[in-house]
């Protein structure tokens, strides 16, 4: 699946509206965003992860939203299950990990924080 762009309209419908969704808060000038881009797009147009719908949001164009979010540094990656926030993190992440969190989010129920213990571990 395609990454969508979202602001602040779009991001609450996606989320609200989708069982699995992950979102990269990123800024055009961040060093750290660019290099994790790729890693994320690879991810989201790889086919492994149809369900999950993955998404992005400008933090410049977006500051209303990144402040209401508590976004405090970028990249931030969040991941939501039917519209609870349940993994949040700053960081730009190597495709290893990001699998990890993308695996655990797919498999996601509802009972445990996804890929909490993993990344703690790592």
């Amino acid at each position: 699946m395609a990454t969508v762009d979202l602001d602040t309209q779009s991001f609450t419908e996606t989320v609200q509206n989708s069982d699995r969704v992950i979102v990269d808060f990123w800024a055009d000038w961040c060093g750290p965003c660019k290099r994790f881009a790729p890693i994320y797009t690879k991810a989201s147009d790889g086919g492994d992860y149809d369900d999950i719908v993955f998404g992005k949001v400008d933090t410049e164009a977006n500051q209303q939203l990144a402040a209401q979010l508590g976004i405090q540094a970028i990249p931030t990656l969040m991941a939501f299950h039917k519209g609870n926030l349940v993994f949040n993190q700053a960081g730009a992440l190597n495709a290893q990990q990001l699998d990890q969190v993308l695996d655990a989010l797919a498999k996601y129920d509802g009972e445990a924080q996804p890929a909490e213990d993993e990344q703690k571990s790592n």
